[in-house]
């Protein structure tokens, strides 16, 4: 089903819109693809920036990342929240080095089979890294697609098999076409099709959104929750690896114990974090970030 009135009109809007990021520039390696992909998963691009850039100047290709001990991807990690991904990528590193001799495969199957690496990272990776033709649908594209084909303000809650057929049918028949594609969807959700404040005006496919045409319904299926953070156990966890992360070495429990007050839920967040592997219990009683 693909349609010219999507496509053409999108793909010119990304060539006069699209931002000016580190990992979409010519000479980016699939490698910094790989990492700008996890490390954007739930977290806005002002923040992947710097520790992006960080990321690739310390460890600019898979091997340099899996010389290194799994706490230091934890400790560069920093802030960006969700630091399992962290550990995934070293993993992801390792498998790399060891089954594809350290060059990030461009199948997708490969890519799929890596450490913590899910259809939409792999799908991701193969488009944009190596130019292929996938459907790539993270939660923009998801939400672009259902107002503009569906009529729907929000895609369903959980991604289903009609929306990935949906996504495959709009993508042009030429690989490097469609990778352009898949991103310039993707940008479209994140600047103008956005989840609160879309700007109708602004969009080239206005005129033919079925949503906009039928009035901008409001969403009639399960009420929409944003995520809490504050009181929870995400940001107990994400104090105690401040904590990790600013020491030189390993730290006394006393150091944890003091920036969380409730000390069960303190208990309950650390007990997490070392069954996650994010910090290793030593035998004297101290704790630091894994080795």
């Amino acid at each position: 089903m693909l349609d010219s009135r999507y496509v053409t009109p999108v793909l010119d809007w990304y060539a006069a819109n699209a931002r000016d990021l580190p990992w979409r520039r010519p000479g980016t390696t699939p490698w910094g693809v790989l990492v700008s992909e996890i490390m954007l998963q739930q977290t806005p691009v002002a923040r992947v920036l710097p520790v992006w850039t960080e990321w690739m100047a310390r460890w600019p290709a898979p091997r340099d990342l899996a010389a290194e001990p799994s706490g230091a991807a934890v400790r560069a990690w920093g802030r960006l929240g969700y630091p399992r991904r962290a550990l995934r990528l070293h993993e992801s590193a390792g498998a790399i080095v060891e089954r594809h001799g350290g060059r990030v495969p461009s199948s997708y199957d490969a890519l799929r089979a890596l450490p913590g690496i899910g259809s939409y990272t792999a799908a991701a990776v193969a488009s944009f890294a190596y130019q292929q033709r996938h459907a790539v649908l993270d939660t923009n594209v998801r939400r672009v697609l259902a107002r503009l084909v569906a009529g729907k303000e929000y895609p369903p809650t959980a991604q289903t098999a009609a929306e990935v057929k949906l996504a495959e049918s709009l993508l042009p028949p030429d690989p490097p076409v469609a990778a352009r594609w898949s991103v310039a969807m993707m940008e479209l959700g994140a600047l103008v099709c956005t989840a609160r404040t879309p700007r109708c005006v602004d969009c080239p496919v206005a005129a033919s959104c079925a949503w906009l045409l039928a009035g901008r319904p409001p969403h009639d299926g399960p009420p929409r929750r944003g995520q809490t953070y504050a009181g929870t156990d995400r940001q107990c966890r994400g104090r105690l690896l401040d904590v990790l992360r600013g020491a030189p070495g390993p730290v006394d429990k006393i150091a944890l114990d003091i920036v969380w007050s409730d000390a069960v839920q303190r208990e309950r967040a650390l007990a997490g974090l070392i069954a996650d592997g994010l910090v290793a219990p030593l035998t004297d009683g101290r704790y630091a970030l894994p080795a």
